[in-house]
């Protein structure tokens, strides 16, 4: 066609120069148009991301192109010489990382590794470097770029991190911006703000977006057609429409059966069994046959691909046939607890606690001042019961659970579990109730020793605690929790790395099991896995709450992840809970402008849905020096005079919850 700008055919990426080397991309074609955006969407594994440094040939020292065709405008890509690629790279083309961190230079200024940039484009001289990078800066929507220039990556929020890097990458005016999971580490509001900022730039400069995600409320928000990729090839190409409409594939329809929300409370999540089949093998059936629950005697052939209609095709027989791609919904979970909770006396009582971690400056390194972590939180859980702390990052949530564990010491407030006040306690009566409180925390990978075994990692808590009369008891509670967990009895004798991330995650559910908690705070445990994955991990902890009484402190800022598991929520915003209650109640109908704008910046997997996302000016101010009166105000939409004076105290409603707010303290009068 002739507005074709990319064209992918046949690409073939293999890693490894082995017998066997993993075929990474095998096969794929895809397309891509003048100023659309097009969405490549699967699960961690499946090539995504190998097949878009492919196109830009940054490949791993391991990685090499062993056949097919990538075309930009009338450029065979393939062909060219390093030196001309180059010239492609940061030119016609430009990508941005999912982790600008990993992605910046630390010890240089911002304006400095820009001005690389255009001096590369334009071979300007330093004024009109200086000219541009500015230009650039405020194209992207970083306010007082003069100022800004002189900065370092660490001085920056992760949103203006990922500005710069989408600055970097329009240096070279590209006609095609390849985004790798931009919006991935976000918060939701910041993520609204990147996906709004890309929107805008690609409607100025008429460029075209390769999107590389797995969330589909981000496709849903801003694709123009999606291609599904699993083991290494693209499964499935839509429209947007149709894609959320009419998926052809048994995957793509799990992907969106596993999707966690409110309807599906009283429902297990539908899971993708097993994992994507190792790519270190020549594929004679169909890739998903061993995962797929209406696989029949014709998938032990490998399907070629369907067209539908125009602009729509899928790799499978039963693509066109709705009859025979439906796929039956999950029968509905006994949610009666097992333990049921005897007693609504709350297990746990959070009173004004207060995280304050001193500032030291000189020589002599004196205190002068304070970074207000958490300041003055109150909460409470009640056995069997879930509440969610949301709100954006940098806001004191993770430090609200490592203050109640006791990890790190409250500067003041109460902390009561099961009629123990913690804060009390030292030494020997501290180690004897850690048994009774656990975490899980968000990165798997850095919470376990690499060196020890699984099972030795699970047994390690109950040594600790003496749980167990001997060796073999310990053993056959190691073998019993991995059953729980879903995991087979030889893990116990694997090394952690030889493990997917969902199954990480798992370990590190067991571990938490293995000392009987009755409390167990989750640290974000399911941002970094795929739908189908966190559908499995919500499913699992779900099941253990029902069939324990356990209690979970849930740390997050999946908003659908709230709605399907939390019973209450808290919205905090900067060290302080603005909002508390109910979680239907709050997620309905929120009343604090923080959590009208929260909810609005969530991105839904519906295209027909057209919200109106609530934009907050700036970034959240710095805890170690909190405007003066309400904390929201510089960036609320509805601030008043008496907003900029003192904090407005936490009023209860007559629903039952818990507002901090002015506006709606006069509207409750």
């Amino acid at each position: 066609m002739s507005d074709t700008l990319l064209q992918v055919e046949n690409l073939q990426t293999w890693l490894g120069d082995g017998e066997r080397p993993v075929r990474a991309v095998d096969g794929v074609d895809l397309e891509i148009r003048k100023g659309e955006t097009f969405a490549l969407l699967g699960e961690s594994g499946c090539g995504k991301s190998m097949t878009a440094l492919s196109i830009m040939r940054l490949l791993p020292p391991a990685g090499r192109i062993v056949g097919g065709n990538v075309t930009l405008g009338r450029t065979a890509l393939l062909e060219l010489p390093e030196y001309a690629m180059r010239e492609e790279r940061g030119g016609r083309m430009a990508m941005i990382f999912q982790e600008p961190m990993t992605s910046l230079n630390p010890v240089l200024t911002i304006g400095r590794q820009i001005g690389e940039a255009v001096k590369i484009r334009d071979g300007a001289d330093s004024r009109a470097v200086a000219q541009r990078v500015v230009e650039l800066l405020r194209s992207v929507g970083i306010p007082d770029p003069e100022r800004r220039i002189n900065e370092y990556p660490h001085q920056l929020s992760g949103g203006m991190k990922q500005r710069v890097m989408i600055a970097m990458a329009l240096a070279g005016r590209p006609d095609l911006l390849i985004a790798d999971e931009p919006t991935t580490a976000l918060d939701v509001t910041i993520q609204a703000q990147v996906l709004a900022l890309l929107k805008e730039l690609q409607q100025q400069t008429g460029m075209a977006i390769l999107l590389i995600t797995h969330d589909l409320g981000v496709v849903a928000e801003v694709a123009d057609r999606v291609a599904v990729m699993y083991a290494g090839q693209i499964i499935e190409v839509a429209t947007r429409e149709r894609f959320f409409g009419h998926a052809q594939h048994p995957y793509s329809q799990k992907l969106f059966q596993s999707l966690p929300n409110a309807e599906k409370r009283s429902k297990q999540l539908a899971v993708i069994r097993g994992s994507v089949p190792p790519l270190n093998q020549v594929f004679t059936a169909c890739r998903f046959i061993d995962r797929c629950d209406r696989a029949f005697e014709d998938c032990e052939t490998a399907p070629g691909w369907t067209v539908l209609e125009p602009g729509q095709g899928a790799r499978c027989y039963l693509a066109g046939h709705q009859d025979g791609v439906t796929i039956v919904e999950v029968a509905e979970a006994d949610h009666t607890p097992v333990n049921a909770a005897t007693s609504l006396e709350p297990l746990l009582v959070v009173d004004r606690l207060k995280v304050h971690f001193p500032i030291h400056k000189g020589v002599f390194k004196r205190t002068v001042g304070q970074v207000r972590a958490v300041d003055g939180v109150s909460l409470s859980i009640a056995p069997g019961k879930t509440l969610a702390l949301v709100g954006e990052s940098g806001c004191g949530k993770t430090t609200v659970g490592k203050g109640i564990l006791q990890l790190v010491r409250p500067t003041a407030g109460t902390v009561g579990f099961a009629g123990d006040e913690l804060t009390r306690l030292k030494g020997s009566a501290l180690r004897a109730r850690r048994s009774e409180l656990q975490i899980i925390f968000q990165d798997p990978v850095a919470s376990m020793n690499p060196r020890m075994l699984v099972g030795d990692i699970i047994e390690e808590g109950m040594k600790a605690q003496r749980i167990g009369r001997s060796a073999e008891q310990r053993r056959s509670r190691v073998m019993e929790l991995l059953e729980q967990v879903g995991l087979p009895a030889d893990a116990a004798g694997r090394y952690p790395h030889e493990f997917s991330g969902g199954q990480r995650q798992r370990i590190c559910i067991a571990r938490a099991l293995a000392v009987d908690p009755k409390l167990i705070i989750c640290d974000e445990p399911t941002s970094a896995l795929d739908v189908s994955v966190q559908a499995q991990i919500l499913n699992l902890l779900k099941r253990l709450q029902n069939s324990r009484g356990l209690a979970f402190l849930f740390i997050t800022h999946n908003l659908s992840v709230v709605s399907y598991l939390a019973d209450e929520v808290a919205v905090m915003y900067l060290g302080r809970i603005v909002e508390r209650g109910e979680v239907g109640q709050l997620l309905a109908a929120p009343k604090h402008p923080y959590t009208q704008a929260l909810l609005s910046a969530v991105p839904v997997a519906d295209p027909d849905l057209k919200r109106e996302v609530i934009r907050l000016e700036g970034d959240m101010p710095s805890p170690a020096n909190p405007p003066v009166g309400c904390h929201f105000h510089p960036r609320c939409p509805v601030a008043m005079p008496q907003c900029r004076e003192r904090y407005p105290d936490l009023i209860r409603l007559n629903d039952g919850r818990q507002v901090s707010c002015f506006k709606v303290e006069q509207e409750q009068s």
